[in-house]
C-alpha cells in the first residue's frame, strides 16, 4: 500500500525538532530512589503502544511487557531479584565488573523494586505462539526487544517520569512470578515513577560525540 502516514517535514523544522529533541533526552537520567506517588495509566499504556511500533526482524514483534503495580507481586520480584543479587555481589560477579560499578554505589538490596510504583517486565520470545516448532522462530529477537525498550525508555522519559533498568542475573524468577510461558525470556525489568524528593544522582560524563559517531 502507498506510504500514506509519511509527512515531510521542511529542513530549518526538522533541524528544530533535532535540537529540542536531543536537549530533552540529554537531561534523561536512571533513578534508584522513587517517588511512592502512582503514575497516570494512560502514560503506561501509550508509552507500552509506542514500544510497540518499533521496527523488528520480519516483523514478528518477539515482546510481551508486563507491568506490575501490585504491591505483593512487586515484593515477590524484589525478594527474588535480591537473592540472584547477593550471589552476584557475593562471588559470582568478575572483579572488573565490580570495580566498573563501585563509583555508583550499588549493592544487593534493590528497596526501588518495592517502592516504584511500576515495574515493567519486558520478554523476549524467540518462539512466535505457544510452543518451539522452528517453523515459528523469531528472528533478530534480542535486537528487536531492545529497539522495543528504548522507545519505552524515550517514551516515558518526554512524559515526565523516570526509570531505572533493572537486570538481575538470572531472572527465570520473573517466568514464575508473573505467568509467562518457559518458551520467553526476560529481558529487563524498568522501574517506573517519580523521582523521589531531592533524589542525588552520580556524577557522569557522556562520551563526545566524535568519538563515537564516524561519517564517511
Amino acid at each position: 500500500m502507498p506510504l500514506d502516514s509519511y509527512e515531510r517535514v521542511p529542513v530549518e523544522e526538522m533541524q528544530d525538532r533535532a535540537r529540542k529533541h536531543y536537549r530533552e533526552m540529554s537531561r534523561r537520567r536512571s533513578v534508584r530512589e522513587f517517588s511512592e506517588e502512582a503514575v497516570p495509566r494512560e502514560v503506561i499504556e501509550y508509552s507500552l503502544r509506542v514500544a510497540g511500533t518499533a521496527p523488528s526482524g520480519a516483523n514478528r514483534q518477539p515482546w510481551h511487557f508486563v507491568v506490575v503495580e501490585n504491591q505483593e507481586t512487586k515484593q515477590r520480584i524484589r525478594a527474588a531479584a535480591e537473592q540472584e543479587e547477593l550471589a552476584f555481589y557475593g562471588g559470582r560477579a568478575p572483579e572488573e565488573w565490580l570495580r566498573a560499578i563501585r563509583p555508583f554505589g550499588t549493592t544487593a538490596e534493590k528497596p526501588y523494586l518495592e517502592k516504584a510504583p511500576v515495574i515493567i517486565a519486558a520478554f523476549a520470545q524467540n518462539f512466535r505462539g505457544d510452543g518451539e516448532d522452528s517453523k515459528n522462530r523469531n528472528y533478530y529477537v534480542s535486537e528487536s526487544v531492545g529497539l522495543a525498550c528504548g522507545l519505552l525508555i524515550s517514551s516515558l522519559h518526554l512524559c515526565g517520569l523516570a526509570c531505572l533498568v533493572h537486570t538481575p542475573s538470572p531472572m527465570r524468577f520473573l517466568n514464575e512470578i508473573l505467568d509467562r510461558p518457559q518458551s520467553e525470556r526476560p529481558y529487563l525489568l524498568l522501574i517506573v515513577g517519580y523521582p523521589a524528593s531531592k533524589v542525588r544522582v552520580p556524577v557522569i560524563s557522556r562520551r563526545p560525540f566524535a568519538e563515537f559517531v564516524t561519517f564517511r
